[in-house]
C-alpha cells in the first residue's frame, strides 16, 4: 500500500492535483541534497521555515532550499519589528512537524504564510510532504486554495 502523509490527505480532501516524491532520508539531509536526490532544480524546491515575531506571533516562510532567509526582509513582509527562527524543540509542539519534515500544509494551527517571490517563475513548487523522505509538487494557484499566502522577496543577497 502506498504511504500517504497528512499533507497528501489534506491535498486529496481538497481535490488538489499534486505530484509526490519519496527519497531515502539517509541520503539527503539538506534541502539541496533533497533536490539532487529528486533530480529537480533547487530553485524550484522550497524549504519551510517557522519564525516568531517580536509580537510573539508565528509566521511560516517558504524559500528555495539553496537560499537563506533574510530575517529583515521576513520581518518587513509580515509587518514585525523583527523575527527569529523558532528553536527545533519548539517545532513539533507548535506545528505537529519535526525539523526536516515541516510543511506549510496541515500544521496544527494556521500561521500567516509567505512564499519567496521567485516561486512565481515556476508552474509548480516542490516542498515537504510533511514527513522526512516525502515531498509534494503543487501549483501556487492550487496551494492558494488551501493556504492563504503572500509572495514577497525573502532571500538574503548572495555575496
Amino acid at each position: 500500500m502506498e504511504h500517504k502523509t497528512n499533507v497528501m490527505r489534506v491535498l486529496d480532501a481538497a481535490e488538489i492535483t499534486y505530484k509526490h516524491y519519496s527519497y531515502d532520508a539517509k541520503e539527503a539531509l539538506s534541502g539541496t541534497e533533497v533536490a539532487a536526490c529528486l533530480k529537480e532544480d533547487p530553485a524550484q524546491v522550497f524549504k519551510t521555515l517557522v519564525t516568531c515575531g517580536k509580537s510573539r506571533a508565528h509566521y511560516v516562510f517558504l524559500i528555495p532550499v539553496a537560499e537563506e532567509l533574510d530575517l529583515k526582509k521576513a520581518a518587513k513582509a509580515c509587518g514585525e519589528k523583527s523575527v527569529e527562527m523558532v528553536k527545533s524543540k519548539e517545532l513539533l509542539p507548535l506545528t505537529g512537524y519535526i525539523h526536516g519534515g515541516c510543511s506549510p500544509v496541515g500544521m496544527k494551527k494556521f500561521f500567516k504564510t509567505f512564499i519567496d517571490s521567485s516561486a512565481s517563475a515556476f508552474e509548480t513548487i516542490i516542498f515537504s510532504g510533511g514527513k522526512v523522505g516525502f515531498q509534494v509538487e503543487v501549483s501556487l494557484e492550487d496551494l492558494s486554495k488551501i493556504i492563504p499566502f503572500t509572495l514577497a522577496p525573502l532571500c538574503a543577497e548572495r555575496e
